[in-house]
């Protein structure tokens, strides 16, 4: 599926879990919508409020907020604890994250890319484990080189 295809999917799937949770989908919502949907990155609630600003100057970041909050809740993105502020991730298919301690730079690993993480027995009493996420956390380069942040 190429880039495009991939977007208008994730749009899709945005707004009809947001039609499901009784949130109408309204110009500014929508927006939410598409901003995320096309990130390559993983944007905090500030980003997106700040570059759906830029086309609906009239969005709060309430709006904002509740429309990621919502989407979280249905699985559809996952919530990134890093520095400073939540991170956003669109992409939930199988990967893991690098956070960097110091500016929150969030980067994708693949799931190849990590030796299998063994499920310890005490998880799988409370219930079927089907994939681990790991987050491994540090300095970035740039910060490491005492960079820009």
């Amino acid at each position: 599926m190429d880039r495009a295809s991939a977007i208008q999917q994730r749009e899709r799937a945005f707004a009809e879990a947001l039609k499901a949770d009784g949130l109408r989908m309204t110009h500014q919502r929508l927006e939410v919508i598409r901003e995320l949907a096309r990130a390559t990155h993983h944007p905090g609630a500030d980003d997106i409020h700040r570059a759906v600003r830029e086309r609906v100057p009239t969005i709060s970041l309430d709006t904002v907020y509740r429309t990621l909050a919502a989407l979280a809740a249905r699985g559809l993105i996952e919530r990134i604890a890093a520095p400073g502020a939540a991170r956003f991730d669109p992409n939930v298919s199988g990967h893991h994250h690098f956070v960097c301690m110091r500016c929150g730079r969030v980067e994708d690993l693949d799931a190849g890319d990590v030796a299998p993480v063994a499920v310890p027995p005490e998880a799988a009493r409370l219930g079927t484990v089907t994939f681990v996420r790991v987050e491994m956390t540090g300095l970035c380069n740039d910060c490491a080189a005492g960079g820009p942040h």
